[in-house]
C-alpha cells in the first residue's frame, strides 16, 4: 500500500510529559503489527505549529492520539484498547 493510502496517526506530545513517553513506547510496540495500515507522525504541542493544530482539534492536554483526523485517545489508553481501536482499520475501514 502506498504512503498516501495509509491512515494517518498523529501523536501530540510535549518534551516534559512522562505519559507521552509511555504512549510512545506503546506505539513502538504495537504499530509494527500494522506496516501497511498506518502512517505515524508526531506533533510537538508546545511548538507554534503544534499549538495551532492542537487548538483547531480541541486538544488541551497531552498526550493525545489523532487517528484519521479524529481524536481517538486523550491520555494513555490501555494497550488492548489501543489494539482494538487500530484493528478497526486493519481491513480498510
Amino acid at each position: 500500500m502506498s504512503e498516501n493510502n495509509k491512515t494517518p496517526i498523529e501523536m501530540y506530545y510535549t518534551l516534559s510529559c512522562p505519559n507521552c513517553r509511555n504512549l510512545q513506547k506503546m506505539l513502538d510496540d504495537v504499530l509494527p503489527q500494522y506496516p501497511d495500515t498506518f502512517k505515524f507522525s508526531k506533533t510537538l504541542a508546545s511548538a507554534p505549529v503544534g499549538m495551532i493544530k492542537s487548538m483547531r482539534l480541541g486538544i488541551h492536554s497531552v498526550p493525545a492520539l489523532v487517528i484519521d483526523k479524529k481524536i481517538a485517545f486523550r491520555g494513555v489508553p490501555a494497550k488492548q484498547e489501543l489494539i482494538n481501536y487500530l484493528n478497526q482499520y486493519k481491513n480498510g475501514k
